[in-house]
């Protein structure tokens, strides 16, 4: 059987350098489909020989995106070597600063990666089909979009220091508490904040009716469904349990030792793609496979834990019959996610731990002190794209020997393949590559907002090459973008 292909490279809009390949049978109708990681950084083995203690600063530089996420992971494993239960307030403000990540990285997500594709409209024309175009057309909600990740960054800020790469969480506890002219400038931002993204679920639900078709092949399949949850199943995004559930909402697998991923978890590799192919053992690969973030997050808890992303959580499930499958409802799952970090950040506040206290008042403890007492330590907690795992192994004076990274990107690696094949065998009818069949698939790569620096340390340029070729090699069509 002789075969032609279209490579999309890179794709456009996604937070590191990736190509796509869509292969064609004689018909023209798609074979396979392939989603390929082309550029390696390898951050995990010039993490060796590094003291554990500057581990947090150091992993929180593999993206600018989601720093937080690594520098929470990193310091709970820390927290594992040393052998110690943080303090209180310690793990409250490390709360803290992990929604208002979750906040920042969703808006950064929604407002400016999606909302184009969702608001301007698939085959609009991709020179307006971006964030500019969108302010000139919706400057409120853009407005409102920005402010509401500004939000999010400033958190951070007055936690850490600064918004990108805080070197604040540290094996044992924190640096730093909340000062209270921080707690109150953060809250005098919430009804802001809650109203922004209330009005994005508004508008994104009365989109959905006309993006119907979008969700029907936008990654719509049975898969399984992993991520922490709380004690009582709530959603979680710091602490709790592992829970795997399966495409029906079943819960397969609950109460999983996260520090034992090694038993539930393995991890593939194929020849066309750095980007590591993490499965669910007891399936085997590729059966295995799994999704996480958002959309698993919701389709795993029991509940959300807080009033309005609760009631939201309830309405979202109408989506599906147990579990939501259309990878399309990740941006769905994400605004309510949104919802849910504004209310956890407002609780957080209110928490005595974490309240700002008299000069007559002594600071709460932050950080618990010891040496070495465990050879290797595993972290684990919700990045906003999914499960991040950190592993480390050490020496007796505390030196890095060797470092495992599980990133969420790379665990969907599995799922983004697929989706775009089923996009692919949607939208390709013939040797001719339009407007629409090319944003359509990057765009279902986009849904999974995958983030290729954390999971490959991969960067690239974003313009866009795609060329179809024929079987024999000559060019039928060719277009670019950038």
């Amino acid at each position: 059987m002789m075969t032609q292909t279209i490579v999309i490279d890179p794709v456009t809009r996604v937070e590191g350098h990736a190509k796509i390949t869509i292969h064609l049978d004689d018909s023209g109708q798609v074979k396979d489909a392939r989603f390929h990681v082309t550029e390696f950084r390898g951050f995990e083995r010039f993490c060796e020989g590094r003291p554990l203690w500057e581990m947090p600063g150091l992993t929180s530089r593999i993206c600018g995106i989601c720093p937080v996420s690594h520098l929470l992971a990193s310091a709970k494993a820390g927290d594992a070597i040393l052998a110690v239960g943080i303090p209180p307030a310690a793990e409250k403000l490390r709360r803290l600063m992990n929604l208002a990540q979750m906040l920042q990285s969703h808006a950064l997500s929604f407002f400016h990666l999606s909302a184009p594709d969702l608001l301007l409209g698939m085959e609009s024309d991709p020179a307006k089909r971006n964030i500019f175009a969108l302010i000139a057309a919706e400057p409120e909600l853009v407005r409102s979009g920005i402010r509401l990740r500004q939000f999010g960054q400033e958190i951070i800020e007055q936690l850490g220091g600064k918004k990108i790469h805080p070197s604040w969480a540290v094996p044992g506890g924190v640096r730093s508490a909340l000062s209270g002219a921080g707690r109150d400038s953060i809250l005098a931002r919430i009804p802001e904040a809650q109203a922004t993204v209330l009005h994005a679920l508004d508008r994104f639900k009365r989109l959905l009716s006309h993006v119907k078709g979008e969700a029907q092949v936008f990654g719509n399949f049975t898969s399984l469904f992993l991520g922490l949850v709380g004690a009582n199943g709530n959603w979680e995004h710091y602490g709790g349990h592992i829970r795997i559930a399966d495409g029906a909402g079943n819960i397969i697998a609950d109460h999983l030792d996260p520090s034992q991923y090694r038993e539930f978890i393995g991890e593939a590799v194929e020849p066309w793609s750095y980007l590591k192919f993490p499965y669910y053992r007891p399936l085997g690969y590729p059966d295995g496979m799994y999704r996480v973030g958002p959309l698993a997050r919701l389709n795993i808890c029991t509940r959300m834990g807080t009033p309005l992303a609760g009631s939201e959580l309830r309405e979202f499930r109408e989506q599906g019959n147990g579990a939501v499958n259309s990878s399309f409802y990740y941006h769905y799952a994400r605004l309510i996610e949104m919802l849910a970090s504004v209310e956890g950040i407002e609780r957080l506040l209110d928490d005595p731990d974490l309240r700002s206290r008299s000069e007559s008042e002594e600071e709460p403890l932050l950080r618990a002190h010891a040496g070495i007492n465990q050879l290797s330590g595993v972290g684990v907690s919700e990045a906003p794209r999914g499960t991040l795992f950190h592993e480390y192994h050490v020496d007796e004076n505390g030196l890095v020997k060797s470092v495992n990274l599980i990133i969420a990107t790379g665990q969907n690696n599995l799922a983004m393949n697929r989706t775009i094949a089923q996009i692919a065998r949607h939208y390709v009818r013939s040797p001719r590559i339009t407007e629409g069949m090319l944003n359509r698939v990057e765009a279902g790569i986009r849904a999974f907002d995958p983030c290729l620096s954390c999971s490959t340390h991969a960067g690239g340029m974003m313009s866009l090459h795609v060329i179809l070729l024929d079987s024999a090699g000559r060019v039928l069509d060719e277009r670019r973008r950038g």
